[in-house]
C-alpha cells in the first residue's frame, strides 16, 4: 500500500441540509470553535481544502469576518500558525459548491464521504477507505452538524463511513471531536 496522506481529501463540515432532534432538516449556526479546530485538525493532517458549508447570508458574513482577521487582519501577524491552518478554508452555500471548486482546482470530481453515527447497512470500514485514499482518489469527506446528515444526503453519497463506536453505547461526539478521531483512522502514520 502506498504512503498515506490527506493530499486527495478534502473536507467539508455542512451546516444545511443537516437535521434537528426531530429528524426535521435545517440549517445550523456556525461555531468560532468549529472554525478554528477543524481547519487546525485538516492542516495537521496534510487535508487539501476544509469547506464550510452554508446558504445563509449572515453566517457567511460571520465565517470571512473570522477568516479575514486571521488571514490578513491583526491575527495574521500574531499567530502565522493559525493563518496557515485557516488559509485551507472555503466558504461554500451548497455541496454542489464544494465539489465543482474541487473539480475546477483540478483535483478531479471528488467522492462524497458521508459520516454518520449510526451503523448503516452499505456502511464502508476504514480499512477500505485508507485504501482508497492511498490510491490518491480525490474525496469530499462531508460531516454533519447539528444532528448529522439527512437521509437523502446519506443515500446520495458514494461511501458512508462506519460509526465511531467507544463500546459504551454512547455516540454523541462534538463534531470536532469526530472529525480528530476519523482523519486520524484515515491519514494518521502509526509506527
Amino acid at each position: 500500500m502506498k504512503e498515506l496522506s490527506g493530499a486527495s481529501l478534502h473536507l467539508a463540515l455542512i451546516h444545511y441540509p443537516v437535521v434537528n432532534k426531530n429528524g426535521e432538516t435545517i440549517a445550523s449556526a456556525v461555531t468560532n470553535l468549529d472554525i478554528h479546530d477543524i481547519a487546525r485538525i485538516s492542516r495537521t493532517y496534510g487535508i487539501r481544502s476544509f469547506h464550510i458549508v452554508t446558504p445563509l447570508k449572515d453566517q457567511q458574513v460571520l465565517v470571512r469576518r473570522i477568516i479575514s482577521h486571521w488571514l490578513t487582519g491583526g491575527g495574521a501577524d500574531y499567530n502565522s500558525d493559525r493563518r496557515d491552518a485557516l488559509s485551507l478554508i472555503r466558504l461554500q452555500s451548497s455541496v454542489a459548491d464544494a465539489v465543482a471548486e474541487i473539480r475546477e482546482a483540478g483535483a478531479g470530481t471528488p467522492k462524497l464521504v458521508a459520516t454518520c453515527a449510526r451503523m448503516r447497512p452499505e456502511s464502508v470500514g476504514y480499512t477500505v477507505m485508507r485504501e482508497f485514499i492511498a490510491e490518491g482518489r480525490p474525496c469530499l469527506l462531508c460531516f454533519g452538524t447539528a444532528w448529522g446528515l439527512p437521509e437523502t444526503f446519506l443515500k446520495e453519497a458514494d461511501y458512508v463511513l462506519d460509526p465511531i463506536d467507544g463500546g459504551t453505547g454512547y455516540n454523541h461526539l462534538s463534531v470536532r471531536s469526530a472529525v480528530s478521531i476519523i482523519l486520524d483512522r484515515l491519514v494518521g502514520q502509526y509506527r
